[in-house]
């Protein structure tokens, strides 16, 4: 099977995000609730544009960070790392992701937060379920314009 369905399957059944960002020599790191999407391969998430990781972000900036559980036995581990690019949606395109978020997280209907997206260009899935250091990997293709 390929690969980006395998790991795709699987953040499909997560909820949590976490990712860092980097801006004038300066790290920090955040996390939120995401809507995965399988088809253009992002992440959707709420974040008011105060926070630290949303001003350091800007409209664009690259991202690393993970998807993972908590289990107790090494040998159940599951987790993507990945790293790509979040941005902030606009417009039509900020209705359509936020109507599918939430649909999923209905509670977040009270929260205004502009809707972000973190396009991921490279994924390592690591499923230690399929033996032991069992990782898949995946790139995005860039198109030639």
């Amino acid at each position: 099977m390929e690969s980006l369905a395998i790991a795709s399957r699987w953040l499909e059944k997560q909820h949590v995000v976490s990712w860092s960002v980097a801006k004038d020599g300066n790290l920090w790191a955040a996390s939120a609730f995401y809507l995965y999407d399988r088809e253009k391969v992002v992440f959707w998430l709420l974040s008011e544009k105060s926070t630290r990781h949303a001003q350091m972000s800007g409209r664009r900036a690259t991202v690393a960070g993970t998807v993972n559980g908590q289990p107790k036995n090494v040998a159940l581990i599951r987790g993507v790392q990945f790293c790509g690019e979040i941005r902030l949606l606009e417009g039509e395109e900020s209705a359509a992701a936020r109507q599918r978020y939430l649909r999923r997280f209905p509670v977040a209907r009270m929260m205004p937060a502009p809707v972000w997206e973190i396009r991921i260009d490279e994924l390592k899935f690591t499923d230690n379920t399929l033996g032991f250091g069992k990782k898949f990997h995946w790139q995005r293709q860039l198109s030639a314009e």
